[in-house]
């Protein structure tokens, strides 16, 4: 059983982890550093690098020993968060097309 101290430790580090890395876009774009797709990208690193440190210090999903529902979870996840993307995506272009 694990001690409930340590997992403290772990959840203070996560939320160091992502103040920063919700800070850097901000930083980059309040500044004015890099525009465009410089900025875009930037922003993209920070949100998937985001997304390891919530799965890892907040769900964790460790993948050194992730059990086959895990795997699960987080496939299906990603299957509906591209759906979600994709859908908006889709329907935001065709609405584009259609007014101009």
């Amino acid at each position: 059983m694990r001690d409930k101290y340590s997992d403290h430790g772990r959840y203070v580090m996560g939320f160091v982890l992502s103040v920063v890395l919700t800070t850097i876009p901000f930083a980059v774009v309040w500044s004015g550093f890099y525009s465009g797709v410089r900025a875009a990208a930037v922003i993209a690193v920070c949100a998937v690098v985001q997304l390891i440190v919530h799965a890892r210090f907040f769900l964790h999903i460790d993948v050194t020993n992730q059990k086959r529902e895990d795997l699960d979870l987080i496939l299906f996840t990603v299957l509906l968060l591209l759906i979600l993307v994709g859908g908006t995506i889709w329907v935001l272009s065709d609405l584009h097309h259609r007014m101009h």
